[in-house]
């Protein structure tokens, strides 16, 4: 067990880095975070923040030795960044996990080989492989990068295989994952944690929405039937099973209009859906990072009442500072900013969380409330 007081190292100076030393430091830890950026949204309440690129080997390995532990808050670290620090302190997720998790085409095919549901997809590393993926699979057909690529970044939809020279070039040249277009009942995610002792804890099912390939608001739990919540918990803990997995993981599931479920992609982190547990569960997904890598026992995923998460993205500053006031006058609303310095369109600001009676009314709650953001 890494007790409290420990140093916990996170890679990654991020949002999600942020909540997570939010509730490292409540525990009683410390926390250093290392990315090439400074004053950034984890390095404001981190106790110490490394500035470095992250193929600067003796500056990884430098804070490597000053920490115990040293997880990350977003895929996109070089999986090569985890493999030089490894053989100095434990690194929870494992490089392996990351290495499968950050790349589409490994992901998808580590899945399928272990016997998961996933959308049917193929991959092409050339132009004349992606035009007979696109024959094989079907159209309109959705066509990503397998690196790099987030909040609908590195995506287009193909018509038809005579469209695969112009995506080809669109996307750069290089390797695509082809996936068949789905008509989707809902889109839903399980947050899961596995402990060093093996022993999983699982949120509830969250219900996720999108705006322009975004994710705009999180309600939880999620109105589908038991059978389906049963079975996105059994693939879950699968999963993580099958990578060994120490943390949080966020596994992001696709439910068909004929009631189909499958793995859309994982995320080897705490995730946007999520952030609802940090006011409305007995343990956030933050702190049940914490207690994993440390070898806590996990805590409880209980929601304490139904809630919702609305996403609050630069477009609200258009117009001018949002009425903060306006939306912290519903009791029930509970504001997270994020200590960016510049709001842009689509740039994720910060969230607000709302609890109610019912699904229904936390939703309401949280949408009336960030409506009351604009000043009108």
């Amino acid at each position: 067990m890494i007790a409290p007081g420990s140093v916990l190292g996170v890679l990654g100076s991020g949002q999600l880095g942020r909540m997570f030393t939010i509730a490292a430091r409540r525990m009683g830890y410390r926390v250093h975070t290392f990315s090439p950026d400074s004053d950034t949204p984890t390095g404001q309440v981190a106790d110490v923040e490394v500035t470095a690129p992250y193929d600067d080997l003796d500056a990884l390995q430098a804070f490597a030795r000053r920490v115990s532990v040293v997880t990350f808050e977003f895929e996109n670290v070089p999986s090569a960044a985890t493999s030089a620090i490894e053989p100095i302190v434990a690194v929870r997720p494992s490089p392996e996990a990351l290495h499968i998790s950050q790349q589409r085409a490994r992901e998808k095919q580590f899945l399928a080989d272990r016997g998961f549901p996933t959308v049917p997809f193929a991959v092409a590393t050339t132009q004349a492989e992606l035009a007979s993926a696109l024959a094989r699979i079907g159209t309109p057909a959705i066509v990503k990068t397998a690196e790099s690529g987030y909040d609908g970044k590195g995506q287009q939809v193909a018509g038809s295989a005579a469209e695969a020279g112009r995506i080809w070039s669109s996307l750069g040249g290089q390797v695509l994952v082809v996936e068949k277009r789905i008509s989707l009942q809902a889109e839903l995610s399980v947050i899961a944690a596995r402990g060093l002792n093996r022993d999983v804890a699982q949120f509830p099912l969250f219900e996720n929405r999108h705006r322009h390939h975004i994710l705009d608001l999180t309600t939880a739990p999620a109105a589908v039937p038991a059978t389906v919540a049963a079975q996105a918990t059994e693939i879950g803990r699968g999963i993580l099973d099958a990578l060994d997995y120490v943390g949080v993981l966020c596994i992001e599931f696709f439910l068909s209009t004929d009631g189909e479920l499958m793995v859309n992609e994982l995320a080897p982190r705490p995730h946007n859906s999520g952030h609802l547990t940090f006011d409305a569960a007995v343990t956030s997904q933050f702190e049940q990072q914490v207690r994993a890598i440390c070898g806590l026992p996990l805590g409880s995923t209980e929601l304490l009442r139904p809630a919702a998460m609305a996403n609050l993205l630069g477009d609200l500053w258009v117009d001018g500072e949002p009425d903060w006031a306006a939306a912290c006058r519903q009791p029930d609303v509970k504001l997270h900013l994020y200590g960016k310095v510049t709001p842009k369109p689509g740039r994720k600001m910060g969230h607000l969380t709302a609890m109610g009676r019912t699904v229904a009314e936390a939703q309401d709650r949280v949408i009336t409330a960030r409506d009351a953001l604009l000043r009108l």
